[in-house]
């Protein structure tokens, strides 16, 4: 049975793995990864794990963006993560309150789907009474996933997000 944990340094070999499957330059939404971050050295990885959870600590709550990342895990293997993100409007209208991703080895088995709703289910003890998630106008099954949990696509259609159009879906939760 999978399960959501808090980024941890001793996941690192599986977290590397997951990693390693999406190959380089691909698109992992739900680790909070950066172009800068190191992530090849054990120093580099605890750090990186440290920024995470500051991310969603009480100086980013303070700030009014906070970011709650969480690993979607089975056993010792790293499926893929998830992240409830919270803030700004114009960042959240951009990259949408919850990101998530799964890695190639592990799709098609509905983590994705289970994933978001934990997130939702968090969002509402937050008090969250909807929830944005935006995805790319080409992946389909991520878009099945929102509509999975409720998602209803927002009337205006695609919209670009940088250099791809994007689909953008309410979740009502209250």
């Amino acid at each position: 049975m999978p399960e959501l944990v808090a980024p941890t340094v001793r996941l690192r070999s599986a977290w590397l793995e997951a990693h390693d499957e999406w190959g380089p330059g691909r698109h992992e939404d739900g680790f909070g990864l950066g172009p800068s971050d190191e992530v090849g050295s054990p120093d580099g990885f605890a750090a990186w794990v440290t920024s995470l959870a500051e991310q969603s600590g009480p100086e980013a709550v303070a700030a009014g963006r906070t970011c709650t990342y969480r690993w979607i895990v089975e056993g010792d293997r790293v499926h893929g993560g998830v992240a409830l993100r919270l803030g700004p409007d114009d960042y959240v209208l951009r990259f949408g309150h919850v990101g998530y991703g799964i890695r190639p080895s592990s799709r098609r088995r509905g983590l994705a789907t289970w994933a978001l709703g934990r997130m939702l289910d968090e969002a509402r003890r937050l008090g969250l009474e909807h929830v944005l998630v935006v995805c790319e106008a080409s992946n389909t099954a991520s878009a099945l996933t929102i509509e999975r949990n409720g998602g209803a696509l927002e009337p205006a259609g695609p919209r670009e997000a940088g250099a791809d159009a994007v689909l953008r879906y309410r979740i009502t939760i209250a």
